[in-house]
Parts: C-alpha cells; structure tokens; sequence
C-alpha cells in the first residue's frame, strides 16, 4: 500500500508483552525499548498528520481528501526520512523479542514509503488492473453514515474530487515528460474502467449509493436536502472529474505512455527493479537468483501434472489435456449465481476444517461477492478485500466476468488462498493482535501474506479439499502459475521478454484460460516485483516448516506451528525465521522443563 492511500491509523505502544504465549521471564524494557517507543509515538504523530484518511475527525479532516502537492510530498517525505534514519539507529540487540518484530515491521514499512517517494511511484498511480479513480471510491466504504455530520463529511469530499483528479493528473504528466509511465500495451482498454463511474443518471453513481438508504438518525427534511446536494456535486463535480480523466487517459496519456515492457527501460530501471525485487521478497535476492528458482519450481511442478495426467487415463500430451480443461463445458458454471455459490460451498467446507489446522481462529466474519463490474474485464479472476471499519466484514472477491473463462477446477484453490484459511484467516487475526502498535495491526507485507496465501492451496491437500483429480490439477495450475511468475516477472523486466513471450510461455505451462493469462501478463508488467511475492513466500514457510518438524519430531504440533506463523501478523521473511527459530528453541526448553519432572 502507498503512503497516500494507506488508512493506517498508529496508537501509542502500549505494552511490550506478547499474548497468547507462555513468558518464562519477565524482560524489562531496556533505554533502547524506550526509545522505539517514543520512536513509534513520533511516527504515529506524523501519520495522523499526514493524511486526512489516517486520523479522521468528524467535522473537520473528515471532509478532506489527501493533499498531493509537490511541496506537501516533499515536506512529509523530509520528515519520514529523519523519522527512519532514528529508527535504524536503535539496535535491534538491544531491544526485547517482541520489540524487534515492531522495529522489523517498521524498518519495512516505512523505507518502502520512502523508497516509493524516491522511484518517483506517485508518477504513476495506476496499474493495467485499477488506478486512482477506482482507488479513491473507498470513500464510500471508509464513513460509517449515521449523522448529518457524517453526510456533509463525506459531500465535502466529493466537491474535493475535482481538485485531487488534477492533482493525480499533473503526476502522470510529469511522467510523461520523464519517461516514467505505465507501458502503452497494457492500457488499451482502461477507460472502460473511468467511463464506468461516468452515468446519466445520478442516482445510478456508485457515488450516490450512501444516500439510496440513509441513517434513521437523520429527519426527513434533511434527507431530501442531502440527496438534493449530493445530486448536484456529483453531476456538478464528481462525473466532470472523471470525464477529464477520462478524456485525458484517451488523448493524452495513452498516446505518449512508454513502447519498452520492462522496468530496467525507466530511468535508474535496473535499481529501480532490483529495489522492488527485495522489497516484494522481504529477501536479499538477484533477479537471476529469482529466475533461476522459478525455472527448478517449473519443472518439479510440470512432473507432478503430468503424473495426473496419467492417472485419469487422459489419451493425449499435456498440450492437449490443457486444451480439454479450458474447452470441456463440464468444468464451467453457466450462470455468476452458480459460480458464486460453488465458491461460497467451497469457502464453507474450508471453515469445518479450521480447528484441526489452528488453535486461534478469529471473530470476523466473511462474505463471497462479485469482483465490481466495472474493474472485472481486466481484474484478476479473484481477490479478497478486507474490511476498512469494524462494522464490516470481509469480502472473498469472485470474478464473474466471462464465465468460460472462470474454470471451476480452480475454484478450490482460489477460494482457499483467497477466503480460508488463506488471506481472511491471515489479516483477520492481525487484526485482531492486542498488546501492539496499531501498525502491526494493519501492514500487510506482501511476501508473508501471498506467501501465507499460496501455502494455504498446499494445506487443502491435509484437509482433504481436493476431491478429485482434475481439483488437484487446478491447485497445481495454480502453484505453477506463481512458479511461472518468478520466470515471467524477472524475464519480462530484466531478460527482454516480449508480452507475447511471456502470454505462450504461461498459456503453455498452466491451465489458466487465456483470457486470465493475458491480464495476469499485463498485471505483471504495471506491477514490477510484485508477482514474486507468492512462490518465495510458501518456499519460506514450508523451509520453517520442515525445520521445525526435523528438530521436534514427535513434538511438532501443526495447529502450534500455524499459530506461531500468524500471531504476530505480517513480518518480513527474515523476522519470521528469527520467529520460528526462537519457537523451536523455546518448545525444547520447555519439553526439556517436564522431563525433568
């Protein structure tokens, strides 16, 4: 997540104790541990500041929108930078075991906001899936309409709209005079998603949707006259906002967005990439180490498919089978009703299979909806979004959009990364942390949650979700996909892969529908290092896995183990292998402690 767009709200640290975890011995907070803390009080201070979205006051900054001038940017970026350089002075030695995780956590966070600053990333705030216009609708989400207060709040920020659009505007146009765009291949086709927010009729807008059924709290008359101005700045302010985008996109951005796929083409491309690698992998890894990784995981999968293949007696080569999978109307849901359905049995029977994996297991519930009409052409064939209040659930995301393109033989592994026990089971309980800043309680690192994701697919296998072989050849497709994208990503920006390239070489080693393949390839290419995320993530956990299971033996409990990986929520890879080591270490002493009586 972006500075500009994180909804991050920092509180004060109060307690270093861990909780659900036996504590042999009490530390006391050493000067070190004192000043983190002052540190993290310092950083909440700054970010409350920074943006109206991360400390929110009714009747004031709650009718704001983020200021993105150059001279605001410039000023927050002074004052994180001196914030991080306190942060990397304080030894991570010298401070207790909980602590390090925060100053990790941290350390993370903010060098990739400062990182993002300094790769120029504002420049480009889209991706060939979504941009701002789509991003900035949160909104809607983000006010819990109760009050009229709540109502004009959220009117003052759509007469602001106008005013932000330029703003994101004049970036893109500095990265165009700069070089520094989204490539023009991946484009074609975006306005769609701008013209989606551009409706005749105004109460059609997804901006309108707050006033379709308002608060009891709010009397009639003044109802009528919230509706009557929210009419007005929506047809006055907001569709305008996106018609200039709209227009912009078109005749302006489009026409002059780079021809060069790879990243290493933008200015300072290859420390730019190398950059984003590390960041997405937590690791400090090459882009040829990534590849050539990718490359061993590519052939050990391929083997396992082809080992289905011949268990179901399939007359033909691995082409052919492939072809069978995306063409054989059996493995197609004929309506979105019926797709959504498959996967909400699917995400139900995962939820009975919980207690035998996990001894914490968290209170927010989930719900299975539709992937939003207008991002679902070019949108990923399923995510899940979490919920931005505590009066909300999740959302287990489903793409609906080209049904024979949304083969159900991968329903169960999407639904497993997706729902549970994989993305809403992982952010839920670091949701859900007590005892710990605020901000450990909404980061989300990429290389630990999609990590966490993909080793998900793999533990359908121990509860029994893959009834048959063809559901087993989906979770395969679907751990290959990541292993391609290790491929994919470093030979796309780093190795001169085409975009046809890299369509023949994921359309000929999964069984992805070619439909999702393109837009995966575009995904890649708008979003550089992010794809590697997944398959360096499930290496890690299942190494920490097979460490721990070595080491204890017969004392190894799995339940214990996935608790351990998830109770301090979202970490860099390295913080979690000092995590686990010191699990194990821990798990001895204390088995060590009842022998001896």
């Amino acid at each position: 997540m972006k500075l500009l767009f994180s909804f991050v709200i920092l509180l004060f640290l109060t307690s270093c104790s861990q909780t659900n975890q036996t504590i042999n011995t009490i530390q006391l907070p050493t000067r070190s541990d004192q000043q983190l803390h002052q540190l993290i009080h310092t950083y909440q201070q700054f970010y409350q500041q920074a943006s109206p979205f991360n400390h929110p006051e009714r009747g004031g900054n709650n009718g704001q929108l983020p200021d993105l001038s150059p001279e605001n940017l410039a000023q927050q970026n002074k004052k994180l930078r001196a914030i991080f350089q306190a942060l990397l002075a304080i030894n991570s030695e010298a401070i207790n075991k909980e602590n390090q995780i925060n100053r990790a956590v941290l350390v993370y966070s903010i060098k990739n906001q400062l990182d993002s600053y300094d790769n120029k990333e504002h420049y480009m705030p889209l991706t060939a899936e979504s941009g701002f216009h789509v991003w900035i609708a949160n909104i809607i989400d983000q006010v819990n309409f109760k009050s009229t207060q709540d109502y004009q709040d959220y009117l003052a920020k759509l007469a602001a709209l106008p005013k932000y659009f330029k703003q994101q505007i004049f970036w893109m146009n500095m990265g165009v005079q700069s070089g520094i765009t989204q490539p023009k291949v991946v484009l074609d086709g975006f306005e769609q998603s701008i013209k989606a927010y551009i409706v005749d009729d105004i109460t059609q807008s997804d901006y309108y949707r707050p006033f379709q059924k308002m608060s009891i709290h709010v009397d009639a008359s003044t109802q009528h006259q919230l509706k009557q101005k929210a009419k007005a700045i929506i047809s006055e302010k907001v569709i305008p906002a996106y018609q200039n985008y709209y227009q912009y996109m078109v005749n302006d951005y489009k026409p002059n967005a780079r021809e060069n796929i790879a990243a290493i083409s933008l200015p300072n491309g290859k420390n730019y990439y190398l950059n984003r690698v590390q960041h997405y992998t937590t690791l400090n890894l090459t882009a040829n180490e990534v590849h050539q990784q990718g490359l061993a995981e590519v052939k050990r999968i391929r083997t396992a498919m082809d080992d289905i293949i011949k268990q179901v007696n399939f007359d033909g080569n691995f082409a052919e089978f492939v072809e069978f999978l995306r063409t054989d109307e059996q493995f197609y849901a004929k309506t979105a009703t019926t797709l959504l359905k498959e996967a909400s049995f699917i995400a139900k029977k995962m939820d009975a299979k919980l207690p035998a994996l996990f001894k914490t297991l968290p209170r927010t519930p989930y719900g299975v909806i539709p992937v939003p009409a207008n991002i679902a052409p070019k949108y990923t064939t399923g995510r899940y979004s979490g919920p931005t209040r505590d009066d909300q659930p999740g959302n287990y995301w489903v793409n609906t959009y080209r049904l024979d393109r949304r083969p159900l033989y991968v329903l169960t592994a999407l639904t497993l990364h997706e729902a549970v026990p994989g993305h809403h089971l992982q952010t839920s309980i670091a949701k859900e942390m007590q005892n710990v800043p605020k901000f450990r309680n909404r980061t989300y690192i990429s290389a630990f949650g999609e990590g966490w994701g993909l080793y998900s697919e793999y533990l359908g296998i121990e509860a029994g979700m893959y009834t048959n072989p063809y559901h087993d050849f989906g979770r395969l497709t679907y751990e290959m996909w990541r292993a391609c994208r290790l491929v994919l990503d470093t030979g796309i920006h780093t190795k001169g892969w085409s975009r046809q390239k890299a369509i023949k070489y994921l359309a000929n080693n999964t069984a992805l529908s070619l439909h999702n393949v393109q837009t995966e390839i575009d995904r890649y290419i708008s979003w550089p290092g992010q794809a590697l995320s997944y398959k360096i993530g499930e290496l890690t956990i299942k190494r920490l896995r097979h460490k721990a299971q070595n080491i204890l033996v017969d004392d190894f409990d799995l339940r214990d183990f996935h608790d351990q990986i998830l109770r301090n929520g979202s970490m860099p890879l390295t913080m979690l292998e000092k995590v686990i080591d010191n699990y194990i270490v821990d798990k001895q002493a204390s088995i060590k402690e009842l022998n001896k009586v």
